[in-house]
């Protein structure tokens, strides 16, 4: 046990630090806070250049695994010398070749040497295993906590969810101790797939209002009437497809032409010359500001800039969606009025006409009518911005969260407690 009385764990990463996984990094340093002793284990090397305060308040050590096992074949190897004298590499041997048979790819294969290494690495010390994404990071979880005979946790957030194979997830939610998921809407899906629903809890991710900077004062009434000062809309979030930023252009071009606003997005991602392109085409780019990935100091300084921020989250063809974006309990936390979707879990936040406002996913036409109420109205996104900000501080603090994960690293949970919820 460590000295401070929490358990000794290994937190299992996609990747660490990441600027569009502050939730991630919230949480982390949130159980580090209560006394649980982490070490970080990321399958990839940081892409993003600038960092958040959140990871610099994170102590734990961070170890990277062999992103391509083709890049570390000593270390890869060595691991599987000392991996196969532990007493449960059978066991862990025989749930890849099971995972193989069904899913012939060389992903899989990556996922069992960095298992074989994880395994081979961790310290005598580590005392659990906790992985972030029910999808590859619980597959080298799975195996590692298998061959070193170690219990292990998982938290499911969103693609993961909706795009893991049903077999793989059972296998998954049969082997862990526990699971955390953040919407209801994916607790309800992984009912479906679990043995023992018991197992499963909800847990919002929420927002650590104690590191966020407080919201800024009343926001100018601007309508859109004022070319000189128009209404500055905000978008927050990765450049994929499941974030609909296709279907917000087109909502944008369709505002009629005497309304005057400007667009700002924050965030990286793969579509940012495709969308920068239809800007261009749709006759809108000289409204359109795209500054690219930010750190948290720059985002909170485009929250309090802008009027509307909005975000046009749909399902992608391959399944991806949407959990519950933190970012947009951020903009209501900062006292913005929120237009968004029906898409996955938001509408476990915003109640439309009450506390923002939502859309079908997917339906430009219908959302190009939500910003243009919003722009010539400041009296209402002046009334939604406070309801959204009362629901926040009241249902959406991570503290209750937090503290239900940190006791269950120490195996602490109550059993009663989640049948209970997962019952809800």
């Amino acid at each position: 046990m460590s000295q401070t009385g929490g358990a000794n764990v290994a937190v299992i990463l996609k990747g660490w630090p990441r600027l569009s996984e502050t939730f991630i990094a919230q949480e982390i340093a949130g159980l580090e806070a209560r006394g649980i002793a982490l070490e970080l284990w990321s399958m990839r090397r940081p892409t993003d250049k600038a960092r958040h305060p959140v990871h610099d308040r994170v102590r734990g050590r961070v170890t990277y695994l062999p992103e391509y096992l083709k890049d570390e074949p000593g270390r890869v190897f060595t691991a599987w010398l000392k991996a196969r004298r532990l007493p449960g590499y059978a066991a862990a041997r025989a749930k890849f070749h099971a995972d193989l048979e069904r899913d012939r790819t060389s992903n899989r294969v990556r996922r069992w040497g960095q298992a074989l290494v994880l395994a081979a690495e961790l310290p005598p010390s580590i005392e659990r295993l906790y992985a972030h994404f029910l999808h590859t990071p619980a597959s080298v979880t799975r195996y590692a906590a298998t061959m070193r005979g170690l219990p292990w946790s998982v938290s499911a957030h969103a693609k993961d969810i909706w795009t893991s194979d049903d077999w793989d997830a059972r296998e998954k939610l049969d082997d862990c101790d526990w699971l955390v998921t953040c919407t209801n809407v994916g607790l309800q899906r992984l009912k479906e797939l679990a043995a023992d629903p018991a197992k499963l809890r909800l847990v919002y991710h929420g927002l650590d209002f104690a590191h966020l900077p407080a919201p800024p004062p009343a926001r100018p009434p601007r309508d859109g009437s004022d070319p000189r000062d128009p209404v500055v809309i905000l978008s927050v979030g990765r450049k994929v497809e499941k974030k609909g930023y296709d279907d917000l252009l087109d909502a944008l071009a369709s505002l009629p032409a005497d309304l005057h606003w400007c667009f700002e997005h924050v965030g990286a991602g793969s579509l940012s010359d495709a969308l920068k392109a239809r800007a261009a085409s749709l006759g809108i780019a000289d409204r359109c500001v795209w500054h690219g990935g930010q750190p948290q100091k720059q985002v909170f300084a485009a929250l309090a800039r802008a009027d509307l921020f909005v975000l046009a989250s749909k399902k992608a063809a391959d399944g991806d969606q949407d959990g519950l974006p933190n970012v947009l309990m951020e903009a209501a936390h900062q006292g913005l009025p929120l237009v968004s979707t029906q898409a996955a879990a938001i509408g476990e936040f915003i109640e439309d006409g009450r506390t923002g406002l939502l859309v079908p996913p997917a339906a430009p036409r219908e959302l190009g009518l939500a910003l243009g109420r919003m722009i010539v109205d400041p009296a209402l996104r002046q009334l939604l911005a406070q309801r959204a900000g009362e629901v926040v501080r009241t249902r959406f603090s991570y503290e209750a969260g937090v503290e239900w994960i940190a006791s269950a690293l120490r195996g602490q949970r109550s059993e009663s407690t989640v049948a209970a919820r997962a019952a809800e």
